[in-house]
């Protein structure tokens, strides 16, 4: 039998209903969702398995590839150093990294890498996995390349690499690597269980994502194009996602490692604590319009996407942050009814933004906090 462990208060019961409804089908895995509000979960919820053949039980501390929610703790990362004073979003890039100037950004501003929006989505050829990997050394090759379109003219999916970029400002003010950072500021001191790649003795409680039955289809693409350019330097496979070596390294675009709970407490805990000048940064709009990436419409402000009902009809409008991971976890921060959503799931669907899963929970938790 599936099983659905945890806690929620009684408005969310519904909300409890709707998870074990997709438990029970077979068209959920292993997940956990978290509703967080001040501090105090309004549902805590985990369950299913682990692994595809379901034969091992997701527990309370199971962890997972979070995909692209990683980008939200990073984003934070840097908004820390914003409030703090150290690090200035309208600030040439060049300013703290010297070397990022070359080939024509020396106008590119701290606010474009944040906002998906700085001409550099990836590598040039030639580009492998592998390559990512070096963290240093892959930072060193984006600052020395020419942007691929025209800095703050309009967002393009930093899919891989937005870690690299972020990170590499991060250990330029800090002396620290992002993952430090990350442990040290973050997660630490919140007790989160949340970290960049995998620390050996937590292996054992990693559930393996469970790829799409369909990986992305590039025939379409323009070879010259940004988004083919983005989705080849380099390519990723879902299924990396398993292996030592992605495990072991430390990509703050994608492999977060962590569950519900611990990215909802990152992001409620953290974000209360901002000052407000800061967090009004996250609302000033950089970016409105198709992304030359993936090709979605969306609205980016500093650090987070904001609600776009052509993209996400099922979120509201308001003062609302989020991301979502490949697959369909999903983070959001709603600032009008004080309260942080996180979804996390082994079990990938086809989207590359949420999911039928994802908008089922979502709205079940919308109808229970507005009622």
């Amino acid at each position: 039998m599936t099983e659905l462990n945890g806690t929620v208060v009684a408005a969310f019961e519904p909300v409890r209903d709707v998870v074990e409804e997709h438990l029970r089908s077979g068209a959920e895995v292993g997940l956990s969702l978290v509703v967080e509000r001040g501090g105090e979960p309004l549902a805590d919820l985990w369950g299913g398995h682990r692994d595809a053949a379901r034969t091992q039980r997701w527990e309370r501390d199971t962890i997972t590839n979070t995909w692209s929610i990683t980008k939200t703790v990073t984003s934070l990362a840097a908004l820390l150093l914003v409030d703090a004073g150290e690090l200035d979003v309208h600030a040439p890039v060049a300013r703290y990294w010297p070397e990022f100037a070359a080939n024509g950004k020396q106008r590119v501003e701290v606010r474009h890498l944040l906002s998906h929006t700085s001409g550099v989505s990836g590598l040039d050829q030639p580009a492998r996995l592998d390559d990512l990997y070096d963290v240093r050394t892959a930072a060193a090759r984006m600052a020395a390349q020419a942007p691929w379109w025209e800095p703050g003219s309009a967002s393009g999916y930093h899919v891989l690499n937005y870690g690299h970029l972020i990170g590499e400002l991060v250990f330029r003010l800090t002396g620290l690597s992002l993952r430090a950072f990350v442990g040290q500021h973050l997660a630490g001191p919140l007790g989160a269980d949340f970290q960049l790649g995998v620390r050996d003795e937590d292996l054992g409680r990693v559930a393996d994502v469970i790829p799409p039955p369909a990986g992305l289809d590039l025939s379409a693409l323009d070879p010259g194009g940004v988004a083919h350019r983005t989705f080849t330097g380099p390519a990723a496979d879902t299924a990396a996602a398993n292996t030592p070596a992605w495990r072991a390294a430390e990509l703050g675009a994608a492999n977060g490692h962590g569950n519900a709970r611990s990215v909802a407490r990152i992001l409620d805990s953290r974000t209360r604590l901002l000052k407000p000048a800061t967090l009004d940064l996250i609302f000033a709009e950089q970016s409105n319009g198709p992304d030359l990436v993936n090709g979605l419409h969306l609205r980016w402000g500093i650090g987070f996407a904001l609600p776009d009902r052509r993209t996400l009809p099922w979120l509201p409008d308001g003062r609302i942050a989020f991301w979502g991971g490949w697959g369909g976890s999903m983070a959001i921060i709603d600032f009008d009814r004080g309260v942080t959503i996180a979804y996390v799931m082994n079990d990938m669907g086809t989207d590359i933004l949420g999911s039928t899963r994802s908008a089922a929970y979502i709205q079940a938790v919308y109808q229970a906090l507005d009622r």
